[in-house]
């Protein structure tokens, strides 16, 4: 049986993005969708899809949920569409596998900046004032 530590480092190296990566939430630019075997080594092929992104060199493994989540945050299931665009990764502590609530990454869409208000414009300029009273 491995050692904690050494489970914990290999955690730490993973090859793909886990919650701790993103925190409450980071912005980050889709960079492409690909497949790629997600199987550690020694194992059987494990085909995915991922999305890599980039400001962050781990991909994140894409599953149903969060692919449905990128249609909601992009507005569009054509993935050729979605590169260049931005999406925000962050945890959900509400994430649950094998009947367990453990915490996973999900994706929304960013929030935008509300916009300026503008100052109000200044009042239309009066007429100039004509004393000449004709009676």
């Amino acid at each position: 049986m491995p050692k904690v530590s050494d489970m914990i480092h290999e955690i730490a190296q993973s090859r793909f993005l886990k919650k701790e990566d993103v925190g409450q939430g980071i912005l980050v630019t889709i960079s492409s969708i690909e497949k790629m075997n997600i199987a550690k080594e020694g194992e059987p092929p494990d085909i995915q899809y991922v999305m890599r992104f980039v400001e962050v060199e781990k991909p994140l493994v894409l599953k149903s949920t969060n692919l449905q989540l990128c249609v909601i945050a992009l507005g569009t299931e054509d993935t050729d569409l979605w590169h260049g665009k931005k999406i925000v990764l962050y945890t959900d502590p509400n994430v649950s596998y094998g009947n367990k609530l453990i915490g996973g990454i999900r994706i929304r869409a960013p929030r935008t900046q509300p916009a300026a208000v503008a100052p109000p414009s200044p009042p239309p300029p009066s007429p100039a004032f004509d004393d000449d009273i004709p009676f």
